[in-house]
């Protein structure tokens, strides 16, 4: 479950931290002021595209976790069932060694 949340993260990383690196660059760019707001303009609508592919990958990272975090709980779940069958079995155990040891003792 932390290995996946860990990529999820890993990738916002990349494609905030992208983004954010061209904005600067452009920014600071050695260029007139024309070819950078050109550029600038460029880049504001490519955001729309770059918003939905941050979107997708956070659905699949969501839809990876969901899966993850649902066999984890299905294995807790059965091991779960397996202790209280185990508990109700030394249950039983002990009582008939407690009304066995009270007969031995009559």
């Amino acid at each position: 479950m932390s290995e996946s949340n860990g990529e999820g993260k890993f990738i916002g990383g990349i494609l905030i931290g992208s983004a954010i690196g061209t904005i600067v660059g452009l920014l600071i760019a050695p260029r007139t002021g024309k070819e950078t707001r050109k550029i600038v303009k460029k880049s504001a609508t490519a955001l729309p595209e770059l918003a939905e592919d941050l979107s997708t990958s956070v659905q699949l990272q969501a839809g990876r976790l969901s899966e993850s975090t649902l066999a984890k709980w299905d294995q807790t779940l059965s091991r779960l069932q397996d202790a209280i069958a185990a508990g109700i079995e030394a249950t039983k155990l002990e009582e008939e060694n407690i009304a066995n040891s009270k007969q031995n003792e009559i």
